[in-house]
């Protein structure tokens, strides 16, 4: 395991209150608040994975007061398991199946493939076997993307991958407030939720509202910014350099529709078919591969239901290298984005 975890700053991000009530908390903090809350309101709802019982290696398990939740709930609801990742998965499509609500920590969405047939083969599909008799609201957290200098097996993202199961949810938040509202909305959807925080926005600041009446609702976008020429979308971590690139897209005369999908399964296609109608162009930008993404399914559905024309923007299809000459390789900033944007404004 990568050195990096010891170094994660998600737990000394700033707890600040505004006037309306808005917390400033990290995004790590606001999944922890979510989770806590969660649990106050619901005993059902316990917490399973490897070093949850220290905080979670990202912090993301530990209260805006910096203890870890266990303190809190203690053992038997926040369970701290053995290095085993199919284990953690099959105890937990157990316990939702006897009727807990529990929430799967794997680390990292690389480690999930040690425990895929249990999330695809069992939670995924169980509702649909057995007519209903049986549900399984379970969250698996299964953070995704590059995460600096840890090489190719701690730096994937495999939303495409989850998206393609039939059965289950796929949630990937750009921001603290959603990644608490998003959280919220999978621990009461019923269903197994995928739900891919990325790896390096833990220590990410933003505005969130506890106790929110309404909480983010699953296959809802997000319009990030407003504009008439193209249409940029994106999930996860990349919402912020495709925001970056709109802005410098908006010095060249260029006026972008950004939109934040937030959810990936379901998606909100009436958003993006609106928006691309309007804008005539799409680009789709994701930091996983090219190849075989869910930018094709985006750029495939636009093309047959509007006369927008569109592009994807991925990765290269290629390992994610240690060094950091490597890594940049497969890391699309802001100024790919640009370039990318600005060709097919020209076609």
């Amino acid at each position: 395991m990568s050195s990096a975890i010891a170094s994660t700053p998600a737990n000394t991000a700033r707890k600040t209150e505004t006037e309306t009530g808005a917390l400033t908390l990290s995004y790590a903090q606001a999944a922890a608040l979510a989770l806590s809350e969660a649990m106050d309101a619901d005993r059902n709802v316990v917490a399973l994975g490897e070093d949850l019982g220290r905080g979670g290696v990202f912090g993301q398990y530990r209260g805006a007061d910096g203890r870890p939740l266990v303190e809190r709930f203690g053992p038997q609801r926040v369970i701290d398991t053995p290095i085993s990742e199919s284990t953690i998965m099959g105890a937990g499509v157990g316990m939702a199946l006897a009727g807990l609500r529990p929430v799967v920590e794997l680390r990292v969405a690389d480690f999930a493939l040690c425990a895929i047939d249990e999330l695809v083969n069992q939670a995924a599909k169980n509702r649909f076997m057995f007519g209903g008799q049986g549900r399984v609201p379970l969250v698996a957290r299964l953070p995704i993307g590059i995460w600096t200098a840890s090489a190719a097996q701690h730096s994937q993202s495999f939303e495409a991958w989850f998206a393609h199961v039939p059965g289950l949810v796929v949630v990937a938040p750009a921001t603290p407030a959603d990644n608490y509202g998003l959280l919220h909305s999978a621990l009461a959807s019923g269903d197994p939720v995928v739900f891919m925080e990325h790896k390096e926005l833990w220590s990410l600041q933003g505005q969130v509202t506890p106790g929110a009446p309404q909480h983010v609702p699953l296959g809802q976008a997000r319009r990030v910014r407003a504009g008439s020429d193209i249409t940029l979308v994106s999930w996860s971590k990349q919402v912020h350099a495709v925001s970056a690139a709109a802005e410098a897209l908006a010095a060249q005369g260029v006026s972008a529709d950004v939109i934040d999908l937030r959810t990936i399964w379901p998606w909100d296609q009436k958003t993006v078919l609106e928006s691309a109608e309007r804008t005539g162009r799409l680009l789709v930008v994701h930091e996983s591969i090219q190849a075989a993404g869910f930018g094709g399914e985006i750029a495939a559905t636009v093309a047959e239901h509007t006369s927008a024309r569109v592009a994807r923007l991925g990765a290269p299809r290629i390992p994610v290298g240690y060094a950091q000459s490597l890594e940049n390789v497969s890391r699309i900033g802001a100024d790919q984005v640009v370039a990318a944007a600005l060709k097919l404004l020209q076609r």
